[in-house]
């Protein structure tokens, strides 16, 4: 398939999956909309993708790379042929499971197949797995090679994209992000937790995967920028009603809980009080988010 300059063609942006990563193909002379179907190259054979991405939504001063050209629309025949190539892919795993189970080298290394994805034509076979270490498969590769007559490929993946190839449902009772939207895992660090003001106990700040919520990078920007703002807790601060202490902040109201001088507490928007330049001894104390 000959690539064509960016500049020159028509560019439109494809998915092989759901919330998957976005890759930009020229459409030739094809009128294509959002949610079409196409069959495109890949490394590893023709596949079918769909079209999120048409050539009036893409910069193209932004893609300097030479592009492949899509090969075709899909018909009837490649959709019956995917969904022969479904059914089959579930015989893969079930294979996958028991070579796993008779396997003691395979079983204790705690291998577990997660998917399993055949490209267009079935001539090669990925298969998507969880493992703890890294493990000789070279045995399964042949003989389910053997077994399905294709080239097999395995492919170690780790817990966050476990949990995008299976799915489920996040704490907040909503489908996981990265199966409905999220096309790559940002960094995340225990300190997005502790500037939110979260308490520091992993089964609520972890997600189906088991690593740190995605989500908390979300509102990350936002409660750098408002704690930089914010007093510190025990700190003096100048209200409407006189100096006060600081005994708790409120991040998302943009308020202030304080102790006056009198002991009574009152709250106070960020906009009613000043505040110096007198730090208190200790760091700011770890507080819910009210």
């Amino acid at each position: 398939m000959s690539e064509i300059p960016s500049e020159q063609a028509k560019i439109i942006g494809i998915r092989f999956q759901p919330a998957g990563k976005i890759y930009f193909y020229t459409s030739g002379n094809l009128d294509l909309q959002i949610d079409d179907y196409v069959v495109v190259e890949t490394p590893s054979g023709n596949d079918i993708a769909r079209v999120v991405i048409i050539p009036e939504q893409v910069i193209a001063n932004e893609i300097s790379e030479p592009l492949k050209c899509i090969v075709r629309k899909t018909d009837i025949t490649d959709i019956n042929g995917i969904k022969e190539l479904e059914n089959k892919e579930e015989q893969v795993l079930g294979k996958c499971r028991t070579i796993i189970k008779e396997s003691k080298e395979l079983s204790d290394a705690q291998m577990k197949p997660l998917k399993a994805k055949y490209n267009l034509d079935g001539s090669h076979l990925t298969i998507y797995f969880r493992a703890e270490n890294r493990i000789d498969f070279r045995n399964l590769v042949r003989e389910l090679a053997s077994t399905f007559k294709t080239k097999v490929e395995l492919r170690q993946v780790g817990p966050r994209d476990e949990a995008k190839i299976l799915g489920g449902f996040g704490i907040c009772g909503f489908p996981l992000c990265c199966t409905t939207f999220l096309t790559s895992f940002n960094p995340l660090s225990i300190k997005m937790a502790k500037e939110q003001n979260l308490p520091l106990n992993p089964t609520k700040i972890s997600g189906a995967c088991g690593r740190l919520l995605c989500c908390l990078r979300y509102e990350d920007d936002f409660y750098r920028e408002i704690n930089n703002k914010l007093p510190q807790i025990e700190q003096q601060i100048q209200t409407p009603q006189g100096v006060a202490e600081v005994v708790e902040v409120h991040p998302l109201k943009e308020m202030v809980t304080v102790k006056l001088e009198d002991t009574t507490l009152a709250q106070f928007k960020l906009s009613e009080i000043t505040i110096g330049d007198n730090k208190p001894a200790k760091s700011r104390k770890q507080h819910r988010r009210k």
